[in-house]
């Protein structure tokens, strides 16, 4: 590639004991991007670490001290799901520091992919769902903010609904959001997006890959967004141990050349995060993080 359009931290990885999010993840899938792809370290850029007034773009003050200063009530924690900690809070300001680098990069070239992000649970007032901030809500403020875009588009294939982005964004009419998600599976409230499709338990490649191809050249076409953030979550895998659809490891490529074929047909930028995967075999989940990037970048060496 002539310029690094993905983006990563060493950092993203947090020691939280034995815990069904494998934070191991981001750092296995640069490892084979390395290793399998043809990429050198130079086709990776490090983003820096979001400022509190960037979190604040979405997130209560409140909030953000009690991250900062590790004040996270017991409630709190538990409906974060994750050991809370000094280096998670870093991680947290990282990713989010991650996805606006991303955003930027794909308004800049088309395309960009983050190695991470994605933390769609998390609400202005707290976290949730093993999600700190919402770096996908910070992400598109920022560009709004900074006058790079106004309309932008949020399409979330994470096998769960995206509820904090949901929420965010309820009545901001420059913001679509879409999520296609299990219907059956956390979160349980599950505040409406601007288009919902909650899909049935076990349902297969060809259900959910009908339900893109009728929604989202449409939205594309109507909303006319300036800017895509694609949240691809590896969690509607069929050997997901949190999940229950159906998708076949082809499946889950097929989605992602759709969703990047469909935003390079209507000419718009599109960011990427990675969002969630708990594979049975963790290595699965690896393999299909590393399929989205190698299907976005148009990389050679697709497992």
């Amino acid at each position: 590639m002539p310029f690094p359009r993905i983006v990563y931290s060493k950092d993203y990885f947090v020691d939280i004991g034995q815990h069904v999010f494998p934070t191991i993840k981001y750092r296995l899938i640069y490892n084979k991007l390395i290793s399998e792809s043809g990429l050198g370290p130079s086709d990776f850029i490090e983003p820096r670490e979001a400022s509190d007034d960037e979190i604040l773009l979405v997130h209560t003050r409140d909030y953000v001290d009690k991250v900062k200063n590790g004040t996270l009530s017991p409630q709190e924690i538990f409906t974060l799901e994750l050991p809370f900690s000094k280096d998670l809070a870093r991680s947290a300001y990282m990713f989010v520091g991650g996805t606006m680098l991303t955003a930027r990069i794909a308004l800049e070239h088309g395309v960009g992919v983050h190695i991470g992000g994605g933390f769609h649970h998390a609400f202005p007032d707290h976290g949730e769902g093993f999600c700190v901030f919402n770096d996908v809500a910070i992400g598109v403020r920022k560009m709004q903010m900074e006058n790079r875009i106004k309309r932008a588009l949020i399409i979330d294939c994470d096998l769960h609904h995206g509820n904090g982005t949901a929420h965010i964004f309820a009545d901001d009419k420059d913001v679509f959001t879409f999520s296609i998600h299990q219907e059956h599976n956390y979160p349980f409230f599950k505040p409406p997006s601007d288009l919902d499709v909650g899909l049935r338990d076990l349902a297969k490649d060809s259900e959910y890959m009908e339900c893109l191809k009728e929604h989202i050249p449409k939205i594309i076409s109507d909303h006319k967004p300036e800017l895509i953030l694609y949240v691809a979550g590896a969690d509607p895998y069929s050997e997901d141990i949190i999940g229950n659809l159906n998708l076949s490891l082809e499946g889950l490529k097929m989605r992602d050349k759709f969703v990047f074929e469909t935003a390079k047909h209507f000419d718009v930028p599109i960011a990427c995060v990675l969002a969630g995967g708990y594979a049975r075999d963790y290595n699965d989940t690896v393999k299909i993080h590393y399929n989205t990037v190698c299907i976005g970048l148009g990389l050679e060496g697709i497992s």
